[in-house]
This record gives C-alpha cells, structure tokens and sequence, in this order.
C-alpha cells in the first residue's frame, strides 16, 4: 500500500509539473523568494551543512552502515551479499532518479538566489532523494540490530524519527537554500518513499516463501 500510495502520487505530481510546462507556481516562486530575503549568516552556514548530508560520501556511508548492520548477523556465505546490497539499492534508485530528472528536464530557480553551487534539473529533487533512502535503509537496519539486542520499541522508534528527521530537514534545506522548488523536495520523498517500499517487498517475499516451504521439507521423506 506504501508502494502504491508513493508512487502514484508521485506520477501525479510529475504529470501536474509537466502539464504546467515544468515552469514553478506562483506559490512556489513566493516560498523561494521568501527564503532568499530570510537568510541570515548562521541560518545559511548551518542549512549549508545539513543539505551536505544528501551528497556525497555521508548517504553512502549511511548506506554501507546499513549492510554491515545486517551482515553481521547473517551466515557467513551471505554475509558479503548483505553488506553491499543497500549499496546496491541506492544506486539503483539513482539512477532511476537520474532517468526520471532528465525526462521531465523542469530548471531549477534563477541562479541568482543560490546559496550553494548547484547542477542539473530540479524534479525530483537529488539531494532529497538520496537522503531520504539512505537514511530510511540505515533506520530499518539500526532497527533489526537494536531489536535483536533487547533495545525497547520508544528508543527504537526514537532512533527512526531521528533519521526521518534529517532526511526531512535535507529537503527543507534545499528549498530554504533556494536550489529547489517546493514541488521538487516533494517528489524526492515520494519517489524515495516508494523506492524503500519497493526494496521492502521484494525483501519479505523471499522470507515468506522460505517460511511456507520449511514445513513441506519437515514433512517430506
């Protein structure tokens, strides 16, 4: 339902800023505006530093957290397979990303609001995108660890919301460093939303099948 839900609002959403001829809204042009008029030194220097954590080596880092986190306890033939394979995912997703960016091709906003270098087109948003996947990968791995060692559900919730939040925060900052349209932060969630749900599904469905074949092996002669 997660997978459904993302990915058709998504669809909607590039098809909203494709019929719009990918041009920003008038309130997306405010909120941009707004946030160039609105920038003191400290507020820039420190959205500075939290839009770097959806590029380069933190979200690989994050990811690679990730795969060690669940290699750990994993058979040692499989262990290798574990600790690359949401390494693996967040490339995958990248490139989706990439493919889905250069089709709709909407321009970021006017050069002249930037607040940190910027390259490329601006739906969906890559630094969102990339935060919020592997920062998601990093909360589902940090949680079956924690499980595992007898951590409570609260601490362990905590823990996701704190991931959450900075992946939230990445997107805001992109928008508040006026790089993105609103509708661009909105889409790198959605895609991501559904990117971690697609990832989910194809993870539980080989674990269900082993679950319904061990009792035919039991029975078997």
């Amino acid at each position: 339902m997660v997978l459904l839900g993302a990915w058709t609002a998504f669809a909607v959403l590039a098809v909203v800023v494709a019929l719009h001829g990918s041009a920003p809204f008038g309130w997306e042009q405010q909120t941009v505006q707004w946030a160039g008029g609105h920038r003191p030194g400290a507020a820039r220097a420190t959205a500075g530093v939290v839009t770097s954590l959806g590029t380069a080596a933190v979200p690989w880092a994050a990811a690679l957290a990730a795969g060690l986190l669940v290699a750990r306890r994993a058979p040692a033939d499989r262990r290798l397979l574990l600790a690359v394979t949401p390494l693996l995912w967040l490339l995958a997703g990248q490139l989706l990303r990439t493919l889905l960016m250069h089709g709709i091709g909407r321009p970021r906003p006017p050069t002249a609001g930037w607040a940190v270098p910027a390259s490329g087109f601006s739906f969906p948003s890559g630094h969102t995108f990339t935060s919020a996947t592997a920062f998601g990968l990093l909360a589902w791995a940090l949680g079956r660890d924690l499980a595992f060692r007898g951590y409570g559900r609260t601490f362990r919730r905590r823990c996701t919301a704190a991931l959450a939040a900075l992946a939230v925060l990445v997107g805001l900052s992109r928008v508040y460093l006026s790089v993105h349209w609103p509708l661009d932060v909105l889409g790198g969630w959605l895609l991501a939303t559904g990117w971690l749900a697609l990832g989910a599904l194809l993870l539980v469905r080989p674990r269900a099948r082993r679950r319904t074949a061990e009792p035919e092996r039991i029975r078997a002669p």
